[in-house]
């Protein structure tokens, strides 16, 4: 019975998968969003980086900043994981990370486990992974790497670990069952995308994962930068985007919508994304659909 409790729930999670990309790659710069919900969130979130979504609560990742950097000694502060409900209710939340280890980034689901890196504050640094059990928040670290790790997703077709840089310059691979013995410099793979840095990035199936970002622009040399936000789905065989698309969503703070974290997820009519794009007493939980022919 368990078995095929088991075989249902991962056909379930495949189907699921192979309907939310679908969906993603309709995705066109002027499909239309509708504002469905907006939640301030209940508690202190500091600056939010990952997001997923774990049936009828949210896991949020976010950093504490106790004292900024300055020139680039990655300063100090506290990892944070959050789960709250969709009212914006903080339910449990545990710490990570350790000393100059403190910068949580974007976060994965697998069905099993919730996966967090944690670095230090600055690029070329170092970070921390670990899987945390969404239950119990019963964190365990996974592995050490020698390098500043911005987001990580599991592809659980091919069982491994696959991390972006700082602004995801960089992409790295691991075996889940590996060791670091190999140095990051002879892992990473160069991103060929430039036109939005990721900032969180999910799993979704057929060895592609989902990311959101922004990157900053001028019209002119001397005009004031704006923030343009955007989704790319990658290919994770070959780091290469098979879909790119703009998303035109802007918070009352004029914060891109993928400015942090951000969930998506497929509805029988379209998508509905989740994101959560500012900080501290700003911090809202925003909810979009948009429908797909």
């Amino acid at each position: 019975m368990k078995y095929f409790v088991l075989t249902f729930c991962l056909f379930f999670n495949l189907l699921a998968q192979a309907q939310l990309l679908k969906k993603l790659t309709q995705l066109r710069p002027d499909s239309p969003w509708k504002l469905t919900a907006s939640v301030r969130l209940q508690f202190p979130s500091f600056h939010p980086q990952g997001m997923v979504k774990i049936g009828q609560y949210f896991y949020l990742s976010s950093v504490e900043v106790t004292r900024k950097r300055q020139d680039n000694d990655g300063g100090a502060g506290i990892g944070h994981l959050f789960k709250f409900d969709a009212t914006g209710k903080l339910i449990s939340s545990i710490t990570l990370g350790e000393g100059l280890i403190y910068h949580p980034g974007g976060i994965d689901f697998d069905g099993k486990y919730i996966w967090v890196p944690v670095a230090e504050y600055r690029a070329d640094s170092r970070a921390v992974i670990y899987k945390v059990d969404p239950e119990t928040m019963k964190a365990v670290e996974v592995m050490r790497v020698d390098d500043h790790l911005g987001g990580i997703v599991h592809d659980t077709e091919a069982n491994t670990l696959n991390a972006v840089s700082w602004g995801s310059r960089r992409f790295y691979q691991w075996e889940v069952s590996s060791n670091t013995a190999v140095s990051p410099k002879q892992l990473r793979v160069d991103n060929p995308a430039f036109y939005v840095d990721y900032q969180d990035c999910h799993y979704i199936g057929q060895r592609k994962m989902l990311c959101g970002g922004l990157k900053k622009y001028k019209t002119a040399p001397d005009a004031v930068a704006f923030a343009l936000g955007g989704l790319e789905v990658v290919d994770l065989k070959d780091n290469r985007p098979v879909h790119q698309v703009p998303l035109l969503l802007w918070s009352p703070t004029g914060a891109p919508m993928t400015n942090n974290p951000f969930w998506m997820e497929s509805t029988a009519t379209g998508l509905r994304g989740y994101f959560v794009p500012d900080d501290d007493a700003a911090s809202t939980l925003f909810v979009y659909e948009t429908y797909l022919k």
